[in-house]
C-alpha cells in the first residue's frame, strides 16, 4: 500500500494523475525516482502514439523578459480547441517562451537545420579536431559529439529544460502530451533583444 503523500508528492513533481502516480508507486515498492523515470517512460510513449495525429488548434503566446529588454513570441499547437484553453497547456506555452527569452534557439528542431549549415559546421569541428593531433580513426566521433552539442545549444526541443535541466524541452513536450492525451507541436518562434 503506498502512503498518499508519496503519491502526492509524486503528483507535485511530475504532473501526472493520481492513478498513474499510484501505479507507478506500486510497481517501484514506494521509490519516487523510479516511478519518475516510469511515468516519462510512459509520456514518451503515449506521445510517439500521438504524433500522426492532427494539430490544428493551439495558442500564439508572447513573453517579456527583463523590463521589456527581452522577448519572445511562440506558436504551439494541440488537436483542440478545448486543450488549448487548459491551465496545463498554457503553462506549457509559457515555459516554451520563457526559454526561447532565455536561451536563444535558432531552430525548433533539428531537422530544420539547413543541410548547408550542418555541411559548415562539420568543416570546421573536422578542421579543429585535424589541428588538435587526434587519430584518423576516432575524427567522425568526436564531430559527430560536437554536432550534438550544436543541436543541444541551438535547436529548440534539444535544449536543457531551463526550470529543470535533467530533461530536455522534447521530453516536457512529451511528458504534457502522456498527461493531456493530445499531439501537442512546438510550430515556430520569434526572439527579440533590444539592439539587435
Amino acid at each position: 500500500m503506498v502512503a498518499a503523500k508519496t503519491i502526492a508528492e509524486l503528483r507535485e513533481k511530475t504532473g501526472a494523475g493520481m492513478m498513474l502516480c499510484k501505479e507507478a508507486l506500486e510497481q517501484t515498492g514506494g521509490n519516487i525516482e523510479k516511478a519518475v523515470e516510469i511515468l516519462r517512460k510512459k509520456g514518451a510513449a503515449s506521445a510517439q502514439k500521438r504524433s500522426a495525429k492532427t494539430v490544428r488548434s493551439g495558442l500564439v503566446y508572447a513573453y517579456l523578459h527583463m523590463e521589456g529588454t527581452v522577448g519572445a513570441m511562440v506558436e504551439v499547437n494541440c488537436e483542440t480547441d478545448f486543450v488549448a484553453r487548459t491551465d496545463d497547456f498554457k503553462e506549457l506555452v509559457k515555459d516554451i517562451a520563457m526559454q526561447v527569452a532565455a536561451m536563444n534557439p535558432i531552430y525548433v528542431r533539428r531537422e530544420d537545420v539547413p543541410p548547408e549549415v550542418l555541411e559548415k559546421e562539420k568543416a570546421i569541428y573536422k578542421d579543429e579536431v585535424a589541428k588538435s593531433g587526434k587519430p584518423a580513426n576516432i575524427v567522425d566521433k568526436i564531430v559527430e559529439g560536437k554536432l550534438e552539442k550544436y543541436f543541444k545549444d541551438f535547436c529548440l526541443v534539444d535544449q536543457a529544460f531551463i526550470k529543470d535541466d535533467k530533461i530536455q524541452i522534447k521530453d516536457l513536450v512529451a511528458q504534457k502530451i502522456g498527461k493531456i492525451g493530445e499531439n501537442i507541436v512546438i510550430k515556430r518562434f520569434a526572439r527579440f533583444k533590444i539592439g539587435e
